[in-house]
């Protein structure tokens, strides 16, 4: 009797353990690291194309900035837009084919505005715009459709979970302990964290113009693009003209460097958010803690000055709601507080995170409140709030930050705005870009005059659609052999300025799996795969490429 409950119990360990060694490591063809649109469509790809495929997400809703607010899609010239990405667009369009899906207005009520083509395209059956949980729906119908396993809330182990024997990633663990194993990774994160932890080489901050030869690259004093800067001269003192008497919120003492220099600052980041003017579809805006109006007193000094642009950019989507962003001097970016968010801990990232997320609450509270604030623009703020039915395990705030740019890879080849300007000759053509190259604001500094002045916003108009490099997507050969990076890829700061737009990460995830499927049939490196074979696959799934 006890030889047999010694037995049962032995039996049952290793049972237990099997199962937990089950649970801790998985394998796969194509291991994709990142939750993003550009990780699904890329998961998309390989499992059309026969290949095993595990998407490794740390984040728990997929989408990225497609599902996390930003619905008035940056698409640039549409005819560009094909393959996969142009699918999402098409499943957009679908779903407000149902006359269920307008629930808070009527169909005709929302007119076709859109950025650079008309929301909804009948002919081409594609809608450009939409609200955050409708693309949302339409990843996770991806996942369900073609079965695709993802794992969520997964976070890289960026010191020691990446292992790399001969120039190959054989496995990426995560902070749970699960292991990972696969002949081909793809990071298709917005921070480069799997590219970075495998000691691929990248940059961040913006090069100076000489490395690359060109001219928007770099720091750009006395450049005014858009309509982000100060058009009046206001004062960045507490008392105004008072240099003694401390700086405002936001407003840098430190000098803004010399033009054309490189330097380590990044564009601001914000939430896109998604706001609703329907009364039974908005929450008013919450006073956040630790609010304190005196951070938005250089607002409160713009409007003294005549400006009311406030509600430029409440762009419309579906459902009386908004894709709101970043408009003029003083709006929801947070400049000059994300400098050290790419190479940040996870605990530092979620601070700064939470601080973005704090002063646009604030931000939009004061609008709202403030006395500061002049009336008329107060009693619009009044008949806005957050979305009810957006993002509500997050108290209707979006779950994504706009990490406009991180780290970018300095692979194969570099893009440069040479390449966005269509001045050289391009033989192996992965996708196409065709956006305005735009950085938004750097930083907030003091002027020799007295005055504040933001720097860094740069729109420059290519002059037509350009092709994007496959090399652009590898690593040197020296460095690593089986990883492809479509989002953080490797490009100049200012030509990363038109690349970085959601479809065009869709295209480029596409892609990238579509060369590594054919680096495993063809038991080569990502750097050797034959491009006249890539190109005929990437046709076939209906790829733009000229």
């Amino acid at each position: 009797m006890i030889n047999r409950l010694i037995f049962a119990v032995v039996l049952l360990w290793i049972c237990q353990s099997c199962k937990t060694a089950d649970q801790q490591a998985f394998e796969a063809d194509i291991i994709i690291y990142g939750g993003t649109a550009s990780a699904i469509i890329a998961a998309v790809q390989a499992k059309q194309s026969g290949k095993s495929v595990m998407v490794v997400s740390p984040d728990k809703h997929l989408g990225g900035l497609s599902s996390g607010g930003l619905g008035f899609t940056d698409t640039g010239d549409k005819s560009t837009i094909g393959g996969l990405a142009r699918d999402f667009y098409h499943r957009v369009y679908l779903h407000y084919e149902d006359s269920a899906a307008w629930r808070w207005q009527r169909h005709a009520e929302y007119g076709n505005k859109g950025q650079g083509t008309p929301a909804m395209d009948g002919d081409a059956r594609t809608m450009w715009i939409f609200e955050p949980h409708v693309a949302e729906r339409v990843f996770d119908d991806y996942v369900k459709e073609f079965d695709i396993e993802v794992r969520r809330d997964e976070w890289l182990d960026r010191d020691a979970g990446v292992v790399v024997e001969d120039g190959r990633i054989r496995s990426i663990t995560t902070l749970s302990g699960t292991t990972y194993r696969g002949k081909m990774f793809i990071d298709a994160t917005y921070e480069g964290d799997l590219m970075a932890a495998a000691g691929v080489s990248y940059h961040v901050g913006r090069e100076a113009n000489s490395v690359y030869g060109e001219k928007w690259n770099g720091i750009q004093t006395g450049v005014l693009h858009h309509y982000h800067w100060f058009a009046s001269d206001i004062s960045p003192y507490k008392i105004p003209g008072d240099s003694t008497s401390g700086l405002l919120y936001g407003v840098s003492n430190e000098p803004p460097g010399i033009y054309g220099q490189g330097d380590h600052r990044l564009q601001a980041y914000c939430f896109r958010m998604c706001l609703s003017n329907h009364p039974d579809n908005r929450v008013a805006f919450p006073k956040p803690d630790g609010y304190n109006p005196e951070n938005y007193e250089l607002l409160a000094r713009v409007f003294a000055s005549g400006w009311r642009e406030t509600f430029e950019k409440f762009d419309p989507i579906p459902n009386r709601k908004t894709d709101t962003n970043n408009h003029g001097p003083f709006s929801t970016d947070f400049i000059g507080m994300n400098y050290d968010y790419p190479e940040a801990s996870y605990e530092r990232r979620r601070e700064i995170i939470k601080e973005h997320e704090d002063y646009q609450k604030g931000l939009m509270y004061f609008l709202a409140n403030d006395p500061d604030v002049p009336t008329e623009v107060r009693e619009e703020m009044a008949q806005w709030g957050l979305a009810k039915d957006e993002f509500t395990d997050n108290d209707n705030w979006p779950h994504q930050l706009y990490i406009r740019e991180a780290r970018r890879m300095v692979g194969q080849y570099v893009m440069t705005e040479h390449d966005t300007f269509s001045e050289r000759e391009i033989t192996d053509p992965v996708g196409m870009g065709s956006y305005t190259l735009d950085s938004h604001n750097v930083q907030r500094y003091i002027k020799p005059n007295g005055y504040v002045q933001n720097e860094g916003d740069i729109g420059v108009h290519p002059k037509q659609p350009y092709q994007i490099v496959y090399g652009a997507l590898i690593p040197r050969a020296s460095e690593c052999t089986n990883l492809l990076v479509p989002v953080c890829l490797s490009s100049s700061h200012i030509a990363f300025g038109s690349i970085r737009m959601e479809p065009v990460f869709m295209i480029l995830g596409q892609s990238a799996a579509a060369a590594a499927v054919l680096a495993i049939d063809n038991a080569t490196n990502v750097q050797d795969i034959d491009y006249s074979l890539l190109e005929r696959v990437l046709i076939d799934a209906g790829q733009i490429l000229r």
